[in-house]
């Protein structure tokens, strides 16, 4: 593509730009843009992979979102909520198997004994994962949905001190397409405001082929992120779950799926720079190298599951996750040798915090 070299490497990039290089498909022109992330990582954050493990602790939810498998009106799936001792045993786990960091998520929910529960959480977490290797305990990221600032402020006095809350898009119409009524994109956007304000490393992301998606809405997407400052980038493809009213719309073919998913972690490498970027779940359900692949494109973080086995299967947001049978012991053996095989190391016993964050925390981010 003529000019492509010039704008992988411009300082600053405009909607149409971001557009033109989430179009790219031809293998050469691919792989210039996977070449240029990777060398954008190594400039502002290093070739590290930092692991997240996950504890789906509750598939109970008070929303209605149209895409997702845990929804509340969804009376097919078995509801659970893992007591504090697992929740707890498995933070602890995670400690000793050298993930500096935990990612505590489930449905949403506002109620004050849910919000006393994930407080508590955090609090024994916190108290029971301090070692020499961790002489704060382990990081602790929440994904757990719109809340009050007070909420996200008790949430953070407690411990935590990243949060995921994606937005899923930013485009008001597609928005409303994948939600009831009742949840609006406006709300979305003052919680992650309520987060930056409650001191929290803040994450989002969106759905990546959403049905009525266009390039254009993702450009804006990562445009959004940029204004918004913020620190780390959790996204994946759309996929179908079969008892969503959204199953009948279908989703993407899935090579173009996982290539827009790819590039979309790119451009947002390339564009952002120095925030966290997941290599998700999601996209190993496209195709079995999934994560691997993400994270040759410029992503820098991944998330091994450590929910119990028992109940993975009760939290499915789309058609065919996978690991669902797989112990934990398992997954961080596999996990490993997926990460090494493209040349890349974990770093264990680490935070690794978005150094985004950290630099927008003293007044020194780096704009080019």
């Amino acid at each position: 593509m003529s000019g492509l070299n010039d704008l992988l490497y411009k300082e600053t990039y405009g909607e149409r730009d971001i557009e033109t290089l989430l179009s790219l498909r031809t293998p050469e022109d691919v792989e210039k843009l996977r070449a240029r992330a990777n060398e954008v990582l190594g400039e502002y954050v290093g070739d590290s992979v930092y692991y997240r493990g996950i504890v789906e602790f509750s598939n109970i939810c008070a929303l209605d979102c149209h895409y997702c498998g845990i929804r509340k009106s969804n009376k097919q799936v078995e509801r659970y909520s893992l007591d504090r001792d697992t929740v707890v045993s498995s933070a602890l786990w995670c400690a000793g198997q050298g993930y500096g960091s935990v990612v505590l998520q489930s449905g949403e929910r506002r109620d004050p004994a849910f919000i006393d529960y994930v407080e508590d959480l955090i609090c024994e977490i916190k108290r029971i994962t301090v070692s020499d290797k961790l002489p704060e305990g382990v990081g602790i990221t929440l994904s757990v949905g719109e809340q009050s600032l007070e909420t996200y402020r008790r949430f953070f006095a407690a411990g935590a001190h990243r949060y995921l809350l994606r937005i899923e898009t930013t485009d008001e119409a597609l928005y409303q397409s994948l939600h009831p009524a009742s949840q609006k994109l406006e709300e979305r956007k003052l919680c992650l405001g309520f987060l930056k304000e409650a001191g929290f490393q803040v994450g989002s992301g969106v759905m990546i082929g959403s049905p009525g998606q266009t390039t254009a809405m993702l450009a804006r997407d990562i445009l959004f992120f940029k204004e918004q400052d913020i620190d780390m980038i959790g996204m994946g493809p759309y996929l179908v779950h079969n008892q969503s009213p959204m199953a009948s719309k279908g989703q993407m073919e899935k090579s173009e799926l996982l290539q827009l998913s790819l590039n979309m972690i790119a451009v947002c490498r390339i564009v952002l720079k120095d925030v966290n970027i997941a290599a998700t779940t999601a996209l190993q359900a496209v195709v079995s190298d999934g994560r691997e692949r993400g994270l040759s494109y410029g992503a820098n973080v991944t998330m091994p599951n450590i929910t119990p086995t028992e109940v993975r299967s009760s939290y499915k947001l789309y058609e065919g996750k996978p690991c669902m049978d797989e112990g934990r012991q398992e997954c961080r053996s596999c996990l490993l040798g997926r990460v090494r095989s493209i040349g890349r190391d974990v770093a264990f016993d680490q935070w690794g915090d978005s150094k985004h964050f950290a630099a927008r925390k003293t007044g020194t981010a780096r704009t080019v």
